[in-house]
């Protein structure tokens, strides 16, 4: 039993089916869900990838390398950082799709071999039984939590208080294709970041982060409202952006930031997976990634142990906890990049971006990437 359709379920199921599971899948929303912010897939992620046989039709969504445009708050450029700088911190081994695309590549490798149910959820699990909102019930051998950074599986499995809350918030949604060659053009002010992302029809999405000292009261007031209210005041095409958002706001990502911290990830036959056990936050990026190799690690794991799913689990959290414990780290560390605190901490920004943009330390920035992925 997987509960939650995302990349860390899907997955799961993928790998899970591949290795003889019987695999049943349970998702809160009435349907798939669409766009989302582009995320990378390289080192650990898109080995994991790789082995899933995800590659061929992520290649198909892949958004390439573009240069991206640090604006002014009135939507002037300031600087411009060509595509050969991606190219250096990604490496060979990489792949960029919007999170939307690769939940769409998963669903479509698993949706013949497994038992997918959208708008439904679990309401109890006895034993080996798991009775479902719409009545049924499942006999599992293993329950997979993968129902996010807010997570009813963990709280139901391992109690409440595993949440840490950061204040900050997140929205991504889609946008029309506007822009004259493929860019993404990116704010950069104390506290907040806005960038749009256009490479093309169907390929165009806007990202907006901010600090706040009150997340929830921000998810209260809603991402069209809370959103005008934080960027409003920026050009460009920021407000375009946000009436385009007014018109559809049920198709936006809009959330509070938080990292989930746990001493462990399972408790007798049930586990957790991506987000819902270790949510590294979109500050430190590879959460994707993270959720990929964590379901194929679990699936090659339960095969090496067979029935001795305990000893299975121990391995593979001890296999995976140390490149979570990095990846938050780095996401704490993150956050001056996303909302940096002064105007000083913008210019500092700015100047690494500049230096890193000269084409003598593009090799320093990819062999120290290289040493990143290699970590991972």
């Amino acid at each position: 039993m997987i509960v939650g359709a995302g990349v860390a379920g899907l997955a799961a199921a993928l790998r899970l089916g591949r290795d003889g599971w019987d695999t049943v899948v349970v998702e809160r929303a009435p349907a798939r869900r669409r766009g989302g912010y582009a995320v990378n897939l390289l080192g650990a992620g898109y080995d994991a990838a790789a082995r899933l046989g995800l590659l061929p039709a992520l290649a198909e969504r892949d958004l390439g390398l573009f240069r991206t445009v640090l604006v002014r708050a009135d939507g002037r450029p300031k600087l411009t950082v060509p595509a050969e700088v991606a190219a250096a911190a990604l490496g060979g081994r990489a792949v960029s799709v919007f999170r939307g695309d690769l939940e769409s590549v998963l669903f479509d490798a698993v949706r013949d071999h497994t038992d997918l149910r959208h708008g439904t959820t679990v309401r109890a699990v006895d034993g080996d039984t798991v009775l479902l909102s719409d009545g049924t019930t499942v006999a599992a051998d293993l329950v997979v939590g993968a129902d996010g950074v807010r997570s009813a599986t963990r709280a139901a499995a391992f109690g409440d208080g595993h949440l840490v809350d950061l204040p900050y918030v997140v929205g991504a949604f889609p946008v029309a294709h506007a822009a004259p060659e493929p860019s993404a053009a990116t704010f950069i002010g104390p506290g907040r970041t806005a960038a749009l992302i256009d490479l093309g029809p169907g390929r165009a999405c806007a990202f907006f982060a901010y600090r706040c000292d009150t997340p929830l009261e921000a998810l209260r007031r809603g991402p069209v409202e809370a959103l005008t209210a934080t960027f409003g005041d920026l050009g460009g095409g920021v407000p375009d952006a946000l009436r385009q958002l007014g018109g559809d706001p049920a198709g936006a990502y809009f959330d509070a930031v938080g990292q989930v911290v746990m001493p462990r990830w399972s408790s007798g036959r049930t586990v957790l997976l991506g987000d819902a056990a270790w949510c590294v936050t979109v500050f430190a990026g590879h959460g994707a990634g993270l959720a990929l190799a964590g379901a194929d690690r679990l699936g090659a794991a339960l095969r090496e142990h067979g029935t001795d799913t305990a000893a299975a689990l121990a391995r593979w959290e001890a296999d995976l906890r140390p490149a979570v414990v990095r990846r938050q780290a780095q996401a704490r560390r993150g956050m001056l990049q996303y909302a940096p605190p002064t105007r000083f901490h913008v210019w500092l920004g700015d100047l690494m971006i500049r230096a890193v943009a000269l084409p003598g330390v593009r090799g320093l920035v990819g062999r120290a990437s290289a040493r990143g992925r290699a970590g991972s």
